[in-house]
């Protein structure tokens, strides 16, 4: 099994840089151990104008035999059949398994030599010379096409010698796009063995956590997502049942940054969820998803605070909470939702099962209505109202205010809410609409500034206003915060400042 992965470069980026990304040296083979064989990294070119990386999975057939059905007590099959198959020469999800294994890092987006590389966008080639495509190349164009790439899939014939047999399940692949490498690889991890359509391997509930992860930014968006989900997970009803759950609920959290038509398509346009990011020195960076830009503001106003203890007050599928647990200030995260579903799907994207004791022991899932008082949310440091507000009747935001503001009286709290004056930028967005059907209101930065000030004065607090995303001179960011500071946690924040 083969696989490649090149881009272009010059002298101010060379190249090379590949390198540092897939965090494999140039200079050097290696090897690596898979439960299907070894698995080299090697570069047939490595120059500043041009570099490829190959992953080349050598699989052992007689091992794969051996291994299948261990421990489940299956019968033995003596027949030669079970050693006759295309394994050691197409791709299919054991080289997924090598990619995930050899280039776990680059997946994650991570380079410690290069911090600035991994956000962007380069321009990209895959090939694999020899893919099981179920469906035909026109599969293959549905599930890599809405990603950006541009697809040729070039059917292999059956045998060149007798070209009225017609071609094989197999095809030639050969994509090229601008992404990041780390989008490329968690793609290709879950897409290969979708087209493969066979899973070489037990399949566990493991499965959906990788292949939400693996998805994450691309998969909910995606016009085939239930195609990929059912694959992906060998039909296995009650798993993709979960799966399909998760990522209708990451799909309407995320398409609060996104005009919809309807609740049944709530991401109109994916580009429109994406804010451009500028790069330097005309080096292009991947647009950058709203609500990725809504989280690490989130996350730079708690750090300003100093809090340790934080509640995330509808906190839906857990994305947010994923990146407090991250820092490990946090000596306390606590998930509040009314929603059981909404906590369930947190519950398995945080692998809170999986949680070593001690990050268990930081994490609180609860379920709660922030239309009442809870004597549960009272003392800590600090509150996420993270796209909350919009989706409450005006009647019913004075109960919101006193739970929160009032009776759990958290010393910061941090709102964030679209901009209406934003939505003119929105091409997709019909004039006067909102940008999601459960949006309740949409509002102005004034009258938003005028909401925040009354409620801030009312319980003793402090609020500052910073925008989300790009600010436009004429109607400012896609969506406002506001940081609410009371007086005690004001004086803790200057004294911190002071110090």
């Amino acid at each position: 099994m083969f696989l490649t992965i090149s881009t272009t470069g010059d002298a101010a980026r060379p190249a090379t840089d590949l390198g540092f990304l897939l965090h494999k040296h140039p200079d050097k083979a290696q090897e690596f151990s898979t439960a299907a064989g070894a698995a080299h990294v090697f570069y047939p070119v490595a120059e500043v104008e041009r570099c490829t990386a190959a992953l080349l999975l050598d699989v052992d057939p007689v091992a794969l035999v051996r291994n299948r059905g261990r421990g489940r007590g299956a019968a033995p099959d003596a027949t030669l059949a079970q050693y006759v198959n295309d394994r050691p020469y197409a791709t299919s999800s054991l080289l997924a398994v090598a990619l995930g294994q050899v280039f776990r890092t680059a997946m994650r987006g991570r380079c410690a030599a290069r911090p600035e590389l991994p956000g962007h966008a380069l321009p990209l080639t895959v090939e694999v010379p020899a893919l099981p495509a179920r469906g035909g190349a026109e599969v293959v164009r549905r599930l890599f096409e809405p990603l950006g790439w541009a697809v040729e899939a070039d059917p292999v014939p059956l045998d060149p010698e007798f070209p009225e047999w017609g071609p094989s399940r197999y095809v030639g692949l050969r994509l090229t796009g601008t992404v990041t490498v780390s989008a490329a690889l968690r793609q290709l991890y879950v897409l290969l063995p979708v087209l493969d359509a066979a899973k070489h391997y037990w399949i566990t509930e493991e499965e959906v956590d990788k292949l939400l992860r693996a998805g994450d930014g691309w998969l909910a968006g995606h016009p085939e997502h239930k195609l990929i989900v059912g694959r992906y997970l060998a039909h296995r009803h009650r798993l993709t049942r979960e799966a399909l759950s998760a990522l209708e609920l990451t799909r309407l959290a995320e398409s609060d940054d996104s005009p919809a038509e309807d609740l049944d398509n709530a991401v109109a346009d994916e580009a429109d969820a994406m804010v451009a990011a500028d790069g330097a020195d005309g080096v292009e960076v991947a647009p950058v998803p709203l609500a990725e830009r809504r989280r690490e503001a989130i996350l730079a106003a708690l750090v300003g605070t100093g809090a340790t203890r934080v509640l995330d007050l509808g906190c839906g599928g857990g994305q947010l909470l994923a990146e407090l647990l991250k820092d490990t200030r946090l000596t306390e995260v606590v998930g509040m939702d009314v929603s059981a579903r909404a906590l369930a799907a947190a519950h398995r994207r945080l692998g809170v099962d999986r949680m070593p004791e001690r990050g268990r022991a930081r994490l609180k899932l609860i379920q709660g209505s922030l239309m009442y008082t809870d004597t549960r949310l009272a003392g800590y440091d600090a509150a996420v109202l993270s796209e909350v507000i919009e989706h409450v009747d005006p009647p019913r935001l004075p109960a919101l205010e006193y739970a929160v503001f009032g009776a759990a009286r958290p010393g910061a709290v941090v709102v964030t809410t679209p901009n209406a004056e934003y939505n003119v930028r929105w091409e997709t967005l019909p004039a006067g609409e909102a940008r999601h059907p459960d949006h309740r209101f949409e509002w102005t930065r004034e009258e938003f500034g005028a909401w925040a000030e009354a409620v801030a004065q009312r319980h003793g607090y402090a609020v500052e206003f910073r925008p989300v995303g790009p600010d436009d001179p004429e109607v400012g960011a896609p969506t406002q915060l506001a940081l609410f500071l009371h007086e005690e946690a004001r004086e803790t924040v200057g004294e911190e400042a002071a110090r």
